[in-house]
């Protein structure tokens, strides 16, 4: 399994989805790091598209579920039910199970409905009724929200920790948003080309997990999130989840770099994807205009860079 494979996927990508660099740049690092991604953003900004097409290329599954305030857990992962005609319990098995979810609109659902999902993120398994599921490998959820949507639910602080990564989305340049209509009977039909099986995904996993990562550069990822942990204008200090999804988003990023070691600028790269929605903020810091991705570049900034 080379690298020409990932970039495979993300041609594979752009043919249907036009711009949104960052977001697929991001969609990779995740798939590689094991990670899940939150996205954030109107609609209509080729979100289903993008997991449609990821899932098309790297040969897995695809569900997508529609948050909506009534939706219960077990609309998600599944339920056990009385089969009269065979006399017995069986278990029906929620969408959750596929390699790709696109979970949409998630802060429209419950906050009990959003916890359905911590499980599955986390252990890559769910429980009904007192029995243990595990999810299919690889396992990626897409979820979206819409900020400030009528009649949503703010997301936890642990659901949100739960991403990998979080990408906001913008609106296309002129530029872009031409493209798109050149391409949208393409973009429709949507004749998208497996690049990628799942057992080739497991093995790029595999490879970044054997990515080399020196004692400076654990050094150098704590520092950072320890000057995160220094700011007076924080609600709650990061945990050391921010430590950990650093790290393996810089392992990725140095495997889509074609190296087997981890440098500082890796480390820089990823850092906006995985620190930022774990950097929560006070009220007043938010009233005097600080941003959580201003401190982080500001942490990059005056944190050593190792030699």
């Amino acid at each position: 399994m080379s690298l020409e494979d990932v970039s495979a996927l993300v041609e594979e990508l752009s043919k249907f989805v036009v711009g949104l660099d960052d977001v697929k740049h991001a969609l990779v690092l995740a798939l590689l790091a094991e990670g899940h991604m939150l996205l954030e953003g109107l609609p209509g900004l080729g979100k289903t598209t993008l997991a449609k097409v990821f899932a098309k290329a790297i040969g897995g599954s695809f569900s997508r579920v529609q948050m909506t305030p009534d939706l219960l857990p077990s609309d998600i992962i599944g339920t056990a039910y009385y089969n009269i005609g065979r006399g017995r319990f069986e278990v029906k098995l929620g969408p959750i199970f596929a390699n790709v979810v696109l979970v949409d609109e998630l802060n429209r659902a419950s906050p009990k409905t959003q916890a359905a999902l911590l499980e599955a993120m986390q252990e890559r398994q769910v429980t009904i009724e007192g029995t243990t599921y595990p999810l299919p490998s690889p396992f990626l959820v897409i979820a979206t929200q819409v900020p400030g949507a009528e009649g949503s639910y703010p997301l936890t602080e642990t659901l949100v920790d739960r991403f990998a990564v979080k990408v906001e989305l913008r609106l296309p340049s002129e530029q872009d948003e031409v493209e798109i209509l050149r391409r949208i009977d393409y973009i429709e039909e949507g004749a998208v080309r497996q690049v990628l099986t799942p057992q080739a995904v497991k093995s790029l996993i595999e490879a970044a997990r054997s990515v080399y990562v020196s004692d400076s550069i654990y050094a150098y990822i704590v520092g950072i999130v320890n000057w995160l942990r220094g700011l007076q204008v924080l609600r709650v200090p990061p945990s050391p989840r921010e430590s950990i999804w650093l790290l393996k988003l810089s392992r990725a990023q140095a495997l889509l770099e074609g190296r087997n070691y981890v440098i500082p600028d890796d480390v820089k790269t990823v850092a906006k994807y995985a620190l930022a929605h774990r950097v929560l903020l006070s009220p007043d810091a938010e009233a005097e205009g600080l941003t959580p991705l201003g401190l982080v570049e500001r942490a990059l900034r005056e944190v050593p860079v190792p030699k």
